[in-house]
């Protein structure tokens, strides 16, 4: 019986530690558009330094997969809440720690060397941090598992409100001379305080009751050495599906986000312009993931993933249009449509999903392992864009929308091909419900 007080301390620490780990990690994709190819890549050309800056960012979300792995297994095995503090001390440190980077001008070839280290740090501690996170909220929820897991995933726009936020505040009150040549450093140095914050919340909650009973019944029998191992011998088709559900919802992120920021940039919108957009949008995104999570716990997480998806695919032909306006005002209808409404549809449902998907004792490393390697559409999106439009100028937006309404119906398709999960029990430590057959199977030992 989950205990309500902790239920709230899990979702407030989930909900805390999203928009910490998310403020660190996305403030570096923020500043990867608008600082890094100047700062750290000034021997480049200006579309060469753009894209050797968004492929910097890209490494983080290729670390993404590793930190599930890693932190999965040993959370599996020795506890979720141990492993979140472990994550949310990497991530503040590697954070700070590129707030204190030497340039290229200072260090020359070492200075992105090291950029490149740190940010895989960085994407190695929000892998690991995301499955942990959603757990505590969903493991210690007995009800509305959909709305309370959703805080996590609530946590990453809200972070990117205060990431963009401290960026073009801080360029604001500074100046563009003053910001380039050392003012984008104080955000990230701002996170050894937000770490601090993080870390005093993050310990007055307890250990999920799912998993304590898992443990238990685990000292029965014996126990999975290698939770990596039941997920890809039990699992594996709940896990390609699994991420070919979650892929779009991270193309359509990269693209809302860290992509859309630099093409309104060269198409010739100021770019606090589109730092406004974007940081409305993220902030009215917090309600549409909660909202249409909640919606998910009465429907079911298909219905609204599938809706989102296909609305996302006809959506992606009205994006770029909209932006080639010219207008501040469409560009920011096509923001906050996007990433407030659309998106949310199809990215607020994922956390309990992942959950669903499977049993207690490899759930943490099947959840993070899924969801991070969908992520990196996210990460990869903006990159592959980005080269798209460099080797086609003329046509390039209207191939970017393509591939981004494949990857919408793919996620359609596997979504479909997936067993409603919403009304599982997560306090089932023993066996869990086949994703794709509905058949009931216990784990390997």
């Amino acid at each position: 019986m989950s205990n309500p007080v902790q239920l709230r301390r899990a979702v407030a620490s989930s909900f805390l530690g999203s928009v910490i780990e998310y403020y660190d990690f996305l403030l570096y994709a923020t500043a990867s558009a608008v600082v890094f190819s100047k700062v750290f890549f000034s021997n480049l050309d200006p579309l060469a330094a753009t894209v050797a800056s968004l492929g910097t960012f890209a490494t983080g979300y290729l670390a993404r997969p590793v930190g599930g792995v890693v932190f999965g297994h040993f959370g599996d095995r020795l506890g979720r809440k141990r492993m979140l503090v472990l994550t949310m001390v990497l991530m503040g440190v590697a954070s700070f720690l590129i707030g204190v980077l030497p340039t290229y001008e200072q260090a020359g070839v070492l200075a992105p060397i090291a950029l490149v280290l740190l940010r895989l740090v960085q994407g190695i501690a929000v892998g690991g941090e995301w499955g942990g996170a959603v757990l505590m909220s969903a493991e210690h929820a007995t009800g509305r598992r959909g709305l309370w897991a959703s805080f996590t995933n609530a946590g990453a726009p809200f972070g990117m409100v205060l990431s963009t936020g401290a960026l073009s505040g801080t360029a604001a009150v500074l100046g563009n001379e003053a910001f380039l040549a050392w003012g984008w450093r104080v955000p990230f140095l701002i996170s050894i305080v937000l770490l601090a914050i993080g870390l005093f919340v993050r310990t007055r909650v307890e250990e999920t009751p799912v998993f304590s009973a898992a443990v238990k019944e685990a000292a029965k029998e014996k126990a999975s050495r290698s939770p990596l191992m039941d997920v890809l011998r039990d699992h594996p088709r709940t896990l390609l599906l699994g991420v070919g559900v979650g892929l779009a919802a991270f193309v359509a992120q990269g693209t809302l986000t860290t992509f859309l920021i630099a093409y309104g940039v060269q198409a010739g919108f100021e770019r606090q312009a589109v730092l406004n957009g974007l940081t409305l949008s993220s902030a009215l995104a917090v309600l549409g993931i909660l909202g249409w999570s909640a919606l998910s716990d009465r429907v079911g997480r298909r219905p609204v993933v599938v809706t989102g998806a296909l609305i996302m695919a006809v959506f992606a032909f009205a994006l770029f249009p909209l932006v080639d306006s010219g207008s501040v005002v469409l560009l920011t209808v096509a923001l906050v449509l996007g990433q407030s409404v659309v998106h949310p549809m199809m990215y607020g449902p994922l956390a309990a999903l992942y959950t669903e998907l499977f049993s207690t004792r490899s759930r943490y490393t099947g959840a993070s392992l899924g969801y991070q390697l969908a992520g990196l559409g996210a990460g990869l999106a903006p990159v592959l864009f980005a080269q798209i439009l460099a080797a086609n100028a003329g046509g390039g937006t209207l191939v970017v929308s393509a591939v981004i309404a494949a990857a919408c119906l793919l996620a359609v398709a596997c979504t479909l091909a997936l067993k409603e999960t919403s009304r599982g029990d997560l306090a089932d430590a023993a066996t869990a419900p086949d994703a794709v057959t509905g058949a009931t199977r216990a784990p390997s030992s």
